[in-house]
């Protein structure tokens, strides 16, 4: 009993301990970090309590909702990086938006009052009072809110969230543009009329850190600022076919497509507008929302410019309006996706500022946005090498500190950078922009040339820190005396304290082999000492300098030895960009020509296969291909939807520096994935499949006996198998028949079989047994049990079989194999139900196993159940997203050739798409391209209406809307007007 009571006393302890630990932490609420706030709390609580009930008014008089002054309102929320002049500029670009567009402020403008001494407004004393009480109210409401009964303001705080628990967020301050056609949309608005609006900043768990421009730590000095390419464009070749007029007949045909295409565009944007505005994505058929780009309304940033083409003028106002406000200073993610912010919204901002006058144009608040966002964004190549951070870590706080870029970063992510700045740089004259993305350019150009394991192309993944660390650690083993010396005298000397003769200390062969390095990596460097302007390294606590501090090298290989290369996600779009930006750049930069002819030498001799097929097409694929110096190539030959790209790459190319073999190509690349959609009972290409390549790129003979052997892997086993049991299945024949003779004969000898006295005596145990089973009495529901036993010569069988396990050669001298040890089940399906002996209670029945599927079997049986068209040997990726790339090609094929065939197959692949993907907002991914009616997977990407649906238009549009004589298309599909 003892130890029972110290074990009580010692819980009471513990629960009196516990206790007072919380009594400790509540009483830390008078700390001072939560002092201001208390005050304000209980301040807040004694007026209140002090206001006389019958002086409230329980109605609310209706609010009228008036429309804010965008120049005041942007006033108070200027971007951080702006001077005087930029922000009066930036002022008046919105007051003549406002002008422009009929935004009529009536006697309810914005008034900043004047401030006493005391900081306390001269204005009504009474209105700031029931002001600062509704605002404490709302605050209370948030503290206290359990999420049953919120008020507008606890909803911006509390956010929303779709079905795949999106992180918290707040609703943007907007509305969306009236629809009144179905219900009201399933948002809540961020500051509904009657209710305070209190800020997620003034509530300690919801407090937001907004962007500042931070001084840079590795700044480029003015005069080493790479100015844009000057002087008159280059005459490049035309581009586009020579059109003639067209028939009334084709035009007739045309104009309904594109009719057709323009209603989806309008019917996604407006469920947009009704379900999800301003917000990243809509959720097609839920009716929800996703903020997976920062939260900066992805989708209506992305589609400006289709609205624009596609002639929705009043929709592209209503999109502009809503684009003042969004404040890119802040997101509720950690990190910006540099390379999707940039193609994305940077890019969809100044392709609609192009688009819809430019300069001319009434919306230069598109390009102060975008130079808003460019500020931001400027900050990923503030690094020792200037490379980009391409997961910026933008708060205050990270931005900071110094930082050195990735050591495995994408070459797609680290490429497609260039168009965007580039264009940039070129509306608003500053060099820096274009300067950021040459540097990288330079980067590749020099890894080029140091060499990678396919010359013309870059691997997968690239090591941008420009840190070599192994030389670094070299370095770092090497004692001070050892470094000063190594700073002042020649490598090529002998280091000190070398004695000829003796064997070289381990620091001395250090010393030598850094230097070597060093050496050798700084003829490689991006950016030289004398660009990039630093002070002394950062120190750790040892005193030894930070890791970012190394000897420096350039854009290198990441991994060890191993190395992928493909035209596929992660490398397509560096490869796109080559031949753009040098139209972007009006033809006066070559280096994009000599990479884009390098890399198209590349992939027609490394990356290139036909596929094997039963039917005429003629078809190409670039193929993934992963290879070291010393193993052998391992070439994966897939078919990617992201890889469709590079049809309109290679005729844009060929066309540009007049390559007619590029342009050839591009039919094939084209026409191959036109070929993959028409495959599948859907009407849609998958993400990836693999399939069977020709040995050459030369049309070859369908194999289907190679194409069953690659299915069937296990053909050899799979027929000796089927072989073994048929052997089985003889031999139990024969047994059974056997057996059967044995017990129709019973005891009695027969000429045939030569029965011992042993064996006599053994049959005769038997039947006795037998017989005295079945004189016992036995109950009605256990014979019914046991029909097998009841008959007598089954009883025999049985037992005989089960008794003379040992010595089944030698009975009844009948001549028996010796079955296997765990011979396969007999099949009951053959078993009379009367004959069946229960296995609780009966001699256990060995079922016999199924026969074996025969090679043809097999394969026929697994094309049927993964859906395989004749050729394919896998399907690693079965849905569809809404991808444009294949349509893509099938516009700039169809500009570039003139022929209207394209416009037929992008017809059929329109048709596909909405019969597989519609929903009864708009259209969705799905799940199962080989299914006729794919699952929907209620996911809307920003690129559906962006791209998909723009290419489709613009391919039924007349050839001179956005002409490939006088525009350059981003990899998001957004227009830039290429200087003239």
């Amino acid at each position: 009993m003892l130890p029972i009571r110290r074990q009580r006393l010692l819980t009471f302890c513990a629960v009196i301990i516990v206790f007072l630990l919380y009594r400790v932490v509540q009483n830390s609420w008078d700390d001072a970090n939560y002092s201001g706030l208390r005050a304000v709390y209980e301040t807040g609580r004694e007026k209140l309590e002090d206001i006389d009930p019958a002086d409230q008014d329980d109605s609310t008089p209706p609010v009228e909702h008036v429309k804010p002054n965008p120049a005041v309102q942007e006033e108070a929320k200027l971007p951080a990086h702006m001077d005087e002049n930029d922000k009066a500029d930036y002022v008046d670009s919105h007051n003549e938006y406002a002008d422009q567009h009929g935004e009529v402020v009536e006697d309810v403008s914005v008034e900043i009052p004047d401030l006493d001494d005391k900081g306390a407004s001269s204005g009504d004393q009474a209105k700031q009072d029931k002001l600062s009480e509704q605002e404490i109210e709302a605050s209370e409401e948030v503290v206290q809110g359990n999420g049953q009964d919120l008020t507008g303001a606890n909803k911006v705080l509390q956010g929303s969230h779709d079905e795949e628990g999106a992180d918290l967020k707040a609703t943007p301050s907007k509305t969306a543009p009236n629809d009144t056609k179905g219900s009201e949309p399933e948002v809540e608005l961020a500051h509904p009329p009657g209710v305070a609006q209190v800020k997620a900043e003034d509530i300690p768990e919801f407090k937001r850190v907004y962007w500042e421009k931070q001084p840079e730590h590795f700044p480029v000095p003015s005069e080493s600022i790479t100015p844009l390419p000057s002087g008159a464009p280059k005459k490049i070749p035309q581009i586009q076919y020579d059109f003639q007029p067209e028939s009334e007949e084709q035009k007739s045909t045309r104009v309904k497509r594109q009719q057709r295409v323009k209603e989806e565009i309008a019917r996604s944007w407006g469920a947009y507008a009704k379900y999800a505005w301003m917000h990243d994505e809509l959720s097609p058929v839920s009716g929800k929302y996703r903020d997976p780009f920062c939260g900066w309304a992805a989708t209506l940033v992305d589609s400006l410019d289709t609205l624009w083409i596609a002639g929705l003028k009043k929709e592209f106002d209503e999109a502009v309006k809503a684009v003042a406000d969004i404040d890119f200073t802040w997101t509720p993610k950690n990190d910006i996706p540099v390379f999707e912010t940039t193609i994305r919204y940077l890019g969809g901002l100044l392709a609609a500022y192009d688009v819809s006058g430019g300069a001319e144009g009434n919306h230069k608040i598109l390009l102060d946005k975008a130079v808003e966002l460019g500020e931001i964004l400027f900050g990923v190549f503030d690094t020792p090498n200037r490379m980009p951070l391409l997961y910026y870590q933008w708060k205050p706080e990270d931005v900071a500190q110094p930082r050195r870029a990735s050591t495995r970063s994408g070459i797609a992510e680290l490429g497609t950078l260039s168009m965007e700045f580039t264009r940039l740089a070129q509306l608003t004259k500053e060099d820096k922009y274009y300067d950021a993305i040459d540097r990288i350019t330079n980067g590749l150009v020099q890894l080029s040339k140091d060499g990678v394991l396919i010359p013309g192309l870059f691997p997968e993944n690239i090591d941008l820190s420009g840190c070599n660390r192994t030389a670094t650690t070299l370095r770092d083993e090497i004692s001070k005396a050892a470094q000063a010396q190594l700073a002042t005298d020649d490598a090529a000397k002998d280091p000190a304290g070398y004695v000829p003769g003796e064997k070289e200390g381990v620091n001395q062969e250090l010393a030598r082999n850094s230097v070597v390095v060093a050496k050798r990596d700084e003829q490689s460097r991006t950016a030289t000492d004398d660009e990039i302007k630093r002070g002394n390294p950062p120190f750790k606590a040892d005193g030894t300098t930070a890791e970012w501090d190394c000897v420096p090298q350039g854009l290198v290989p990441s991994g060890y030895s191993i190395q992928t290369f493909h035209m596929g996600g992660g490398q397509d779009s560096a490869y796109e960009y080559f031949p753009k930006e040098y139209l972007l750049l009006g033809g006066l930069e070559d280096k994009y020509q000599k990479l884009y002819e390098d890399a198209v030498t590349a992939t027609n001799e490394w990356l290139m296969f036909r596929p094997m097929a039963p039917d005429d097409w003629d078809v190409l694929f670039p193929a993934k291909v992963t290879l070291s110096p010393d193993t052998d190539i391992r070439a994966q030959f897939e078919i990617a939807h992201l890889t469709c790209f590079i049809g309109g790459m290679y005729g844009l190319g060929g066309k540009i520096f007049e390559r007619e073999a590029d342009v050839e190509k591009a039919k094939q690349l084209t026409d191959g994935c036109v070929w993959a959609y028409q495959l599948f009972p859907s009407g849609l290409m998958p993400e990836s499949a693999n399939v069977i390549p020709c040995d050459s790129l030369d049309k070859c003979e369908f194999n289907e006996t190679q194409w069953w052997d690659i299915l069937d892997p296990s053909r050899v086993w799979r027929e000796e198998e089927l072989l073994r049991w048929e052997g089985e299945s003889k031999e139990k024949a024969e047994e059974a028949a056997h057996l059967k003779a044995l017990a129709e004969q019973g005891a009695p000898e027969s000429a045939s079989y030569k029965v011992d006295s042993k064996e006599e005596a053994e049959v005769a145990r038997l039947k006795e047994a037998a017989e005295l089973e079945d004189s016992k009495p036995i109950e009605k529901a256990e014979k019914e049990s046991f029909n097998a036993l009841n008959d007598e010569q089954a009883k025999l069988l049985e037992q005989a079989a089960q008794e003379h396990t040992e010595d089944e050669d030698s009975y009844r001298g009948a001549p028996l194999k010796k079955r296997d040890p765990t011979p396969p089940p007999p099949d009951e399906s053959d078993v009379p139900a009367s004959k069946t002996v229960p296995k609780d209670s009966a001699p256990h029945h060995e079922t016999e196993r199924k026969k074996p599927l025969t090679h043809k079997e097999h394969v026929q049986k697994r094309i049927k159940s993964e859906g395989f068209p004749p050729g394919f040997v896998s399907i690693n990726a079965r849905n569809y997203i809404l991808r444009p790339e294949a349509i893509e090609s099938v516009w700039y094929m169809y500009r570039i050739t003139g022929d209207p065939t394209w416009m037929d197959k992008g017809w059929t692949m329109f048709e596909a798409t909405l019969t597989a993907t519609r929903t009864t907002m708009a259209n969705s991914a799905v799940g199962d391209v080989t299914a006729a009616s794919p699952e929907l997977l209620d996911a809307m990407e920003s690129f559906w209406i962006a791209e998909t649906l723009k290419y489709y238009y613009l391919l039924f549009s007349e050839p001179d809307v956005i002409s490939l004589d006088e525009w350059v298309l981003n990899t998001e599909a957004h227009p830039f007007k290429r200087p003239t």
